[in-house]
């Protein structure tokens, strides 16, 4: 499933985030999972994956050791240890624990951004103010990653 558009949404009291209903509707648990998994990243957002994908890309951080070294140990406890897996409830919201939203600073008016393969959640205002500036960078960003410098 490709994840794109932009939506406004809210993180209630309870911290639970709507699913837009665009991808609740086309959402197939035996294909995606039934579930989303919250990763807090140090730009102040939660990226959002599909079990199913989530599962996929963790096997390439896992090393197939029983001792990794320090740096694989470390990024190991930093994505694993902070990540939550989260169901749906039946009105198509999911419950952002109280760490992952605290580590990223979120408060309840927020955007969910498609980012092609998840979803970021992030400040609205903040989005909205810097929206403009970051889409000017677009052409550099298009040659720095045709460079192969933007993996």
């Amino acid at each position: 499933m490709l994840f794109i558009g932009q939506f406004d949404h809210t993180i209630d009291a309870k911290g639970r985030l709507a699913i837009p209903a665009d991808v609740r509707s086309r959402w197939n648990p035996k294909e995606h999972g039934s579930a989303w998994f919250a990763v807090p990243w140090p730009d102040g957002a939660i990226r959002l994956y599909p079990e199913a994908s989530f599962e996929a890309r963790a096997v390439g951080v896992l090393p197939e050791t029983l001792t990794p070294s320090a740096s694989q140990s470390k990024l190991q406890i930093l994505l694993f240890g902070a990540s939550a897996r989260m169901e749906m409830d039946s009105a198509g919201r999911i419950r952002i624990p109280d760490v992952v939203l605290e580590a990223v600073g979120l408060g309840t008016e927020v955007v969910i951004v498609g980012c092609g393969d998840r979803f970021e959640v992030r400040d609205r205002a903040a989005w909205k103010a810097g929206f403009k500036d970051e889409l000017a960078t677009l052409p550099a960003l298009l040659k720095e990653v045709e460079r192969g410098h933007g993996a």
